[in-house]
């Protein structure tokens, strides 16, 4: 790989690191689909493997910031990534079983029904919390004195959590762009607090996703990729923190839905070959 990709691939993953801590995405949901358009003789698993390693050095470099902002959730983090493991590695065994047409046109498909779920669907108040039986309080005050208290069911986001690790990696995105309007929408989770717990949440899930497709040997042909992609979303991902304290919850839920339909039709053409 030459010095121009090299330097193209750090500023990729500046951009994805920016954009993907700012919504608590992990950067994933970006890179994915656009590695998929770069590298579209490259097989599922070798771009998921990438894709996931990028998106655990975001979620590190996130949570960092996020921890500094006191806005994670732990002991929740705790208990979803627990519950998030065993779905993340049998995802990641799964995709390889996946032919890369077929693979691009349900990516498209998804990216899409979460781009119409946020866009139609009325925001949710940051105490109420969820419906279901069984709530834990939570009350958390940030380092700038921001309080949220809020209700929701453990049991619930556990069961959430497995199911959104094994997407995660399937789909090679981490995670994120599916946590966080499923903590907001149907745990009651204020957006702030989500976006810094999801990212907490997000590093164990996308190293477990990514140990797996070690050790299945998918991810040897992605290491100098990984390297220069991983440089810039670690300097992203300080950035997109900082500009989350500034942004309000309902403009990131925009940007999520923004973001998502725009690469939703872009996959789905790259499938069909319409574009290629």
């Amino acid at each position: 790989m030459n010095e121009v990709a090299s330097l193209g691939l750090i500023g990729l993953g500046f951009g994805a690191g920016a954009f993907g801590t700012l919504i608590g995405a992990g950067g994933g949901f970006v890179l994915m689909p656009i590695l998929m358009v770069l590298y579209p003789g490259d097989p599922a698993e070798t771009l998921t493997s990438i894709s996931l390693a990028v998106v655990f050095f975001n979620a590190l470099s996130g949570t960092e910031a996020y921890a500094l902002a006191r806005r994670i959730d732990y002991r929740s983090a705790l208990l979803f990534s627990a519950a998030a493991l065993p779905g993340a590695v049998l995802g990641a065994l799964n995709t390889s079983a996946v032919p890369r047409r077929a693979f691009d046109a349900l990516f498209g498909v998804l990216l899409l029904a979460g781009a119409a779920f946020l866009a139609f669907r009325r925001p949710a108040g940051n105490s109420k919390g969820s419906k279901i039986p069984g709530k834990t309080v939570r009350t958390i005050t940030d380092a700038h004195g921001n309080t949220w208290t809020y209700r929701f069911s453990p049991a619930l986001g556990a069961g959430l959590s497995m199911l959104v690790g094994y997407a995660s990696s399937f789909l090679g995105i981490g995670g994120g762009i599916i946590h966080v309007p499923l903590m907001v929408y149907l745990l009651g989770f204020p957006v702030h607090v989500a976006t810094a717990t999801s990212h907490c949440i997000l590093a164990a899930m996308s190293l477990s996703g990514v140990m797996t497709h070690i050790i299945t040997g998918a991810f040897h042909q992605g290491v100098h990729r990984t390297t220069a992609l991983a440089i810039g979303v670690v300097i992203g991902a300080q950035l997109g923190a900082r500009l989350s304290e500034r942004v309000g919850g309902g403009a990131i839920v925009r940007l999520l839905a923004g973001g998502l339909g725009l690469l939703g039709v872009r996959v789905l053409l790259l499938a069909t070959g319409v574009w290629k």
